[in-house]
């Protein structure tokens, strides 16, 4: 019993470091201001913050317990657009930071075109994840 108790503390320690951690990246990366810059919404920050805070835990719980949701196909489909907007949001937040279209594109020297090799990778990405979870590699 006791043992027990000390991996649940160890493991609930775990999870709030490495959420913590998760948390400061995001912040670090402006994700959650520049969502309120593009959209105007300034004023409604914290709605942001509630957002990501619930869909980390919903997450959590649907992840460790295995928690059977039942939102079927509709509700499947909605969940995995968010997953992707998510997703989608760090590669371009973590892209923006390192500067990563620029310096690729003065090292293939490009000048023109840019808006199409963005839209291309975004293609891609697009693309490798419907094959991935499509042929279930």
């Amino acid at each position: 019993m006791a043992m027990q108790v000390l991996l649940g503390v160890i493991g609930l320690s775990s999870g709030f470091i490495v959420a913590g951690g998760v948390i400061a990246l995001i912040v670090g990366l402006g994700i959650i201001t520049r969502y309120a810059g593009i959209t105007h919404t300034g004023q409604k920050v914290w709605l942001y913050e509630d957002a990501v805070l619930l869909g980390g835990l919903a997450g959590n719980i649907l992840t460790v317990y295995r928690v059977n949701a039942g939102l079927g196909s509709v509700g499947l489909a909605v969940m995995g657009l968010f997953c992707g907007i998510f997703v989608g949001s760090w590669i371009l937040a973590l892209a923006e930071i390192v500067n990563i279209f620029p310096v690729f594109s003065r090292r293939l020297g490009l000048t023109k075109g840019m808006s199409i090799l963005v839209l291309a990778v975004a293609v891609g990405k697009v693309t490798g994840s419907l094959l991935h979870f499509y042929m279930r590699w």
